[in-house]
Parts: C-alpha cells; structure tokens; sequence
C-alpha cells in the first residue's frame, strides 16, 4: 500500500469522475485505475462497485473515505514539517477572513506563529462575506479561509474552531420596546445589516424569518467589526456577538433584547484538492496549534457541540 494509491482513491472517490481525478492527478486514466486496483489488492476488498458502467463507491469504499482522507493530510503534514526544518517553505498564503475583530479571530497570534515557524512566508488576507469565503475555497480560487457559519459548508475541509452566539443590541433610546414589545416591535426598529452572504446578514434574517417577520434596514454596512460603535452611537439595532453585546450592556452603552440568540461557528476551510500543499498543511498545523480544535473533518457530518459560552442574563 503506497501513499500515492490512497491518494487517487480519495481523489476519485471525491470527484466522482475517472477522467476529471486522472486530470487532477496529472495521470493517465489507466494509471489511475491500475493505482487503485492495486490498492484494492493490497487490502483485500473492493473499494469501488463498477457494475453497470458507473463508478461509484463501495460500501468498503465509504467506510475507508474518511480514514484514507486522514492519511493524506497525515502524510502532507509530515513532508511539510520536514521542509520546515529545511527551510524550503517561501512565498504567500492567501487567507480569506469574515469582517471580525482581529483579537477575536487571533489574527496577531497566527502572524506572529507563521513569522517564527515560517519566516520565509508571507500571509496575505482578505475580507469577504461567508457566501463568498466558501464559494471560493470551494472552487480552488482561495486556498484557505477562516469563516462563521450557522452550519458548516459542503464541499470543502471543514475544521471547526470554536462556537459563536450573537444577542440583538438595541441603542438605548429604543428602551421601551423592552418592556412591551415582541418580534414584531423589535423587526420595525432601524437594523444595522451586514452585506449580502455575510455572517450576520444570514444571521439575522434566519433569526426573523422563523418568526416570520424582516428585519427594517436602516444602514447596509461591510465593516462587521465593528458594530457595536454604531449601535452605541444610536444608528440602529445589530446583532453582535455575545461577549460583546454583555459587555456593552454592563457598561450602559446599550442593551440587550431578552433571550434572542443565534449560534453558529467559526471554522478553518481548505479545498480539498488543495489540502496537501506544504504551504497550507503548515498553516492548517499552526492554526490547530493555536484554536487546538478537534481534527479537521469533511463538512459532511453534524458540526460537534457548540464549546460554553457566557451565561446569559435573566
């Protein structure tokens, strides 16, 4: 059993497509299917059924996805360390990021971890709505991206890193529809939005739509960092995440709405075509050695239980 044989099962097994995984591979079709056969052999069971002309995992073949998929990033990682240690690592890393706070997503953490593990390597971010974040890790036109979710995105290496609840904020001028009003009341207030795709906007417009109700928007605004400056200001109503809605509601710069909430996640993604490349093993292992979060998954399965967060008030 050799690692480049597990290599094309998985890459067939995720494209579904002799032709587009011999592409990908930068093979033959016939190697291809000679790799995998001997793998085959090797183990002893048939990874993939071919009968009827179609291509498509075995039952065997869907159990050992998920451990073969393991031992490659297993494997990447191994020969990244290893040129770690050479020093061959150079260039840039582009990483796309939600609009966030930079203490909160631990940015100064991980440019000051790749500067010492990575000297010869250059981060370069950019910011970008969820929708967009996943769509172009997804695609390969972004090798990487930190992004917030309600539920993890298909299609990508998912690698969950903490769970997020945001709580509406209310300016205090609006205090009395904290005693009588209800959804309907609180969706007529001036809303502060996100752009379409981004975190909070999907955040929000779930929130009201499982009430049936829109929220009014007053103000479309892409700088979600900062928020709460707006919300202090008296611009209108947002959602914000959790520790900083208490925060600013302990110190009276504005309130907080009863026990509305909604949770998500902050998550690592990486294409999976890409996921073996030295330079984004290297920043995958640094970011676990930041967030140390369970080991990256496909994005398939239910997201794991949320980490604790703040209690909230009555």
């Amino acid at each position: 059993m050799e690692i480049y044989q597990i290599r094309a099962f998985v890459t067939v097994a995720r494209l579904g497509n002799l032709t587009r995984a011999a592409e990908a591979l930068s093979l033959t079709q016939p190697a291809v299917t000679a790799q995998i056969k001997a793998l085959e052999q090797s183990l002893g069971v048939a990874l993939f059924d071919r009968s009827g002309g179609r291509l498509a995992l075995a039952k065997a073949g869907e159990m050992l996805l998920p451990t073969a998929e393991s031992l490659l990033v297993l494997g990447a990682q191994f020969k990244s360390e290893a040129q770690q240690l050479q020093g061959s690592l150079q260039g840039a890393v582009e990483l796309g990021l939600p609009s966030e706070k930079p203490d909160f997503l631990r940015l100064g953490e991980l440019a000051a971890a790749i500067t010492q593990r990575l000297p010869l390597v250059e981060l370069k971010t950019q910011t970008l709505p969820t929708a967009v974040l996943a769509e172009q890790v997804s695609t390969g036109r972004l090798p990487a991206a930190l992004t917030i979710a309600a539920h993890p995105p298909r299609g990508v290496l998912w690698m969950p890193l903490r769970s997020v609840r945001y709580r509406i904020a209310l300016p205090r001028e609006h205090a009395a529809v904290l005693k009588r009003g209800g959804w309907r009341e609180v969706a007529q207030l001036p809303w502060l939005d996100g752009p379409a795709g981004s975190h909070t906007h999907l955040l929000l417009r779930d929130m009201f739509e499982r009430h049936g109700l829109s929220p009014r928007v007053a103000m479309q605004n892409d700088d979600q960092a900062n928020l709460e400056a707006l919300v202090r200001a008296g611009a209108g109503c947002a959602l914000l995440r959790e520790e900083t809605a208490l925060a600013g509601a302990a110190s009276g710069d504005f309130m907080v709405w009863g026990q509305a909430r909604a949770d998500a996640l902050l998550g690592f993604i990486l294409p999976y075509e890409r996921a073996s490349e030295p330079a984004l093993v290297a920043l995958s292992s640094i970011i676990q050695a930041i967030w140390k979060p369970r080991a990256p998954v496909a994005s398939d399965p239910p997201a794991v239980a949320p980490f604790p967060t703040e209690s909230t008030p009555q």
